[in-house]
């Protein structure tokens, strides 16, 4: 029932929020939902292993930590919102409101399935529930971007599920009993066609690379994340591509249960420095900082597959750079939706002194920059370097140096477009009066705090539970 619940409060909330008629009473529906979802998968991870209806939904070492990453991130998120849409009061905000409720209903659910065929399912509704939030702004850059997502995120869905196929089929190949549910593929792994179970691996890792937003599949995200409201970048970059990567793990732990872990390391080390390649690439004399960090998502995909492949202490610190990520990337995402709310753009050319017109949020960018490049004292510092710690304890030596010499490129592309934004003097003419605010600030300061204590101190709850997950996706007892 409790797993049940954590699906089903935000999508009841979403019919709520529908039900509203008050564009200025619907907003608040949003951290009503978020804080009881969050009381529940609180609840659920400190009872995990959980499992209902006859083990199609389960919440295992895997799912635990993410799943409260996703929640801490969507409450941050609706704290942010009744500010940000009464700012934005010009724009019907029941679609938007639903959908957002829609989209945590269906991640969590993403995050519990363990049935391949449900998770294929509520994958595809994440993004049906997305498409609408990217088109809030009703702009025809903002439909392109809509359609755009639609169309690639479905093609990516579709070899899903081609993979899924090849997957069963590599049960029935070997003459066992045709299986979807996750547990039982991973008991029979030995037994599956390798053949087929190696064509399974690569077609969903393309597929799900896809909605994970993996180079050179990645092509949705410059438009989308470039068009989207800071709060929906925030959940794209933060939560969405999370529920590929889970299920990459999932089929990364099948891969491996049937002794193909050197083919499994060797595609996603590969796919992982492609993917860090692509964004330091298009990120050098990028002008429109939030294309910028959508090519930072890019890169920091690339990090999570990176140190899964590399294996061992390197899928704990993949594990870690998940969470860092996803609360470094709600800072800069909504710190950026109000540098982009205050100068009426989001090119460079037009946008300088962001600190000093907006101190706070100005100084947050500008924090979240230094955050996300891997500079200490933030968490993410402490997660890329356990990856490379690992690179160097695998003997993995050419990876270890061109995850440096990557890394090193996509500081120095990121900090150009950044401090430009941030330095100098704001233009003596503005398009708005907008200035920072409390609602539209303090959420981004939590947000960068959890940050900043996971650069220093790593609660041991939270230590065990991804060591726990990084055994779970390594095959140990």
């Amino acid at each position: 029932m409790l797993l049940a619940l954590i699906i089903l409060v935000p999508i009841a909330a979403a019919g709520i929020a529908y039900a509203v008629p008050s564009d200025r009473f619907r907003p608040w529906v949003l951290p009503a939902a978020a804080a009881a979802q969050l009381v529940l998968a609180a609840r659920a991870v400190g009872l995990t292993p959980l499992s209902a209806a006859e083990g199609w939904l389960v919440l295992d070492p895997l799912g635990a930590p993410i799943l409260l990453c996703v929640s801490v991130l969507f409450l941050c998120v609706a704290l942010y919102a009744p500010g940000y849409l009464r700012i934005r009061s010009n724009r019907p905000n029941r679609v938007f409101c639903a959908c957002l409720l829609l989209l945590m209903g269906m991640m969590s659910l993403v995050l519990l399935a363990h049935h391949l065929g449900l998770m294929w399912v509520a994958v595809e509704a994440t993004t049906l529930a997305s498409g609408p939030l990217l088109y809030f702004n009703q702009t025809p850059r903002s439909l392109e971007a809509a359609w755009k997502y639609l169309l690639i995120c479905s093609v990516g869905i579709a070899l899903a599920l081609m993979g899924s196929f090849f997957l069963a089929y590599a049960s029935l190949k070997s003459g066992l009993s045709s299986t979807l549910l996750f547990d039982d593929l991973v008991a029979s792994a030995g037994s599956l066609s390798k053949p087929w179970l190696h064509a399974a691996f690569v077609t969903l890792l393309v597929g799900y690379g896809t909605k994970m937003g993996l180079a050179p599949m990645h092509t949705w995200k410059p438009d989308a994340y470039g068009e989207a409201p800071g709060i929906v970048g925030a959940l794209l970059a933060g939560g969405l591509t999370n529920c590929g990567f889970i299920a990459i793990l999932r089929f990364t732990k099948i891969a491996r249960a049937a002794g193909e872990s050197e083919f499994v390391s060797r595609t996603l080390i590969a796919m992982g420095l492609l993917s860090m390649a692509f964004a330091a690439v298009f990120m050098v004399r990028q002008k429109d900082f939030k294309r910028m960090l959508a090519y930072s998502s890019v890169e920091h995909m690339g990090i999570l597959v990176l140190g899964i492949g590399i294996g061992g202490l390197g899928a704990f610190g993949a594990l870690l750079h998940l969470i860092n990520n996803s609360l470094t990337k709600g800072v800069l995402f909504l710190s950026s939706g109000n540098i982009h709310r205050a100068f009426g753009s989001k090119l460079t050319d037009d946008v300088s002194g962001a600190i000093e017109r907006l101190p706070a949020s100005g100084a947050l960018f500008l924090a979240g920059f230094i955050a996300i490049t891997g500079s200490p004292p933030f968490g993410p510092f402490v997660s890329e370097f356990t990856i490379l710690r690992a690179a160097f304890d695998m003997h993995r030596y050419v990876p270890a140096a061109l995850f440096l010499a990557l890394l090193l490129m996509i500081f120095i592309g990121m900090g150009s477009t950044v401090l430009a934004v941030v330095l100098g003097s704001p233009a003596a003419a503005t398009p708005t009066a907008y200035r920072d605010v409390p609602q539209t600030v303090l959420p981004i300061l939590v947000l960068f705090l959890l940050v900043l204590l996971l650069g220093v101190y790593i609660p041991p709850p939270l230590e065990t539970m991804l060591r726990d997950a990084a055994a779970y996706v390594e095959g140990m007892p």
